[in-house]
Parts: structure tokens; C-alpha cells; sequence
């Protein structure tokens, strides 16, 4: 549970209330992209700091945000707030056989999140970031992480997730140590959205690109 001795910080709610009025009828918050500091500091423990209602607004926002964009996971310090949650959500597609070993994973808050990895397996696949659109870049990660994270009723969580699900709950949690998922990519592997379509989307083990563009997976 969050600390019910903590107060309020009133100036700060009133700010993220200013900040939500940004997004509109439509709900959409502004998403911040690289160079901007706040994606490179470390993110504040949540405590509580925020009213109820107002974190529960936010979260919705960044639901609708996260969703139009379109992504998978969307962290505080994306939309210029420097806390330390995300929202994370992803569904399965047609292709059973996708080595990314894409699986249901439904949308939730994870506030203040960490993991560590289970095993010493790592995959290594394609992804991208809503802070560095137009781009991709092969990103090593671990295959399986026990996650554990709080929800916004502060009540604690803890799972085992593997394949995509994992990944996706890495790179939002890094996120929130300033940490952007090109820090540790093959560089050599960087291309424009259009470029993977064309070149390299047919399979989504990069074997063929790091042989191509000269990476190691």
C-alpha cells in the first residue's frame, strides 16, 4: 500500500491537472522525444503524491494515449512527468508461430515497478520507442524476468513474464532510470520504420539484418 501518512503534494496535482487539460476532447497527451531531459533522469518513487482521482485520470489519459500512437507501453517521463509508473498493454496476433512469443498481456498501471531476470536466456529482436519515432533498432533483452510493481490502489504485484510480454515490461521500466532501449541496441542495426518493412519485417529473428547490415545477435 502507498504511505497513508503521505500528503498530498497540492502544487504538483495541480500541475498534472493543467497538464492533462493539454490533451484535449480527444484525451491524447503530448508524447516527449529524445534530447528532452526529463527522458534521461532518473524517475521519482510514487508514494501517493497525487489525489485518487487525479492519478486515476492519468492513467486513463495514458491508456488513450499509449493506444493512438499507436504502442504497447507508455511511461510518465514519455508524457513530461517524472514518476515512476507506466501503462503497459498488448494482445495476441493471427501468427501463432511469431518467435517473439507474443502472448495476452492486459492493460494495467505498474507504479514503481523493478524486475530481474530469471535464467540467463536473452532474445534478440526489432522494437521501438514512442520517444524516438520513425525508427527500430535490435535490442537484446532477458527472455524471462520475475516483474514486480504496485497498482493505483498501491496493492503489490508480482509475475513471471516471458517472450514479449517480458520485453515490454523491461523497456518501460527502464524508462524510468532514464534509459532509452537504442542505449543498448546494435546500432548497426538502426533503421526507419519503412526501411524494416521493406527489408526486414518478413522474419522477425534478425538474422538476415545483422548478416546484411554487419551485428552481432
Amino acid at each position: 500500500m502507498f504511505d497513508h501518512n503521505a500528503k498530498i503534494d497540492i502544487g504538483l496535482n495541480r500541475a498534472v491537472e493543467q497538464l492533462m487539460k493539454t490533451a484535449g476532447e480527444d484525451h491524447i497527451l503530448p508524447i516527449v522525444h529524445a534530447g528532452v531531459p526529463i527522458l534521461r533522469r532518473r524517475a521519482v518513487r510514487y508514494h501517493g503524491q497525487l489525489s485518487a482521482n487525479t492519478l486515476s485520470k492519468l492513467i486513463d489519459m495514458m491508456h488513450t494515449t499509449m493506444v493512438e500512437a499507436p504502442g504497447v507501453g507508455l511511461a510518465a517521463p514519455q508524457i513530461g512527468l517524472g514518476f515512476a509508473f507506466a501503462v503497459v498493454e498488448d494482445h495476441l496476433r493471427d501468427d501463432d508461430e511469431d518467435p517473439r512469443e507474443i502472448a495476452e498481456f492486459p492493460f494495467h498501471a505498474i507504479i514503481n515497478p523493478v524486475y530481474e531476470p530469471v535464467g540467463v536466456e536473452t532474445r534478440s529482436f526489432y522494437e521501438g520507442c514512442l520517444s524516438v519515432p520513425g525508427f527500430q533498432a535490435v535490442r537484446q533483452r532477458w527472455l524471462n524476468i520475475t516483474a514486480r510493481w504496485q497498482d493505483e490502489k498501491g496493492h503489490q504485484h508480482e509475475e513471471r513474464l516471458h517472450g514479449w510480454p517480458a520485453r515490454i515490461f523491461q523497456h518501460e521500466t527502464d524508462h524510468l532510470s532514464g534509459e532509452l532501449y537504442i542505449d543498448r541496441a546494435e546500432i548497426r542495426s538502426l533503421s526507419t520504420d519503412e526501411n524494416l518493412e521493406d527489408y526486414w519485417a518478413e522474419d522477425p529473428v534478425p538474422t538476415a539484418a545483422a548478416e546484411e547490415l554487419g551485428f552481432a545477435i
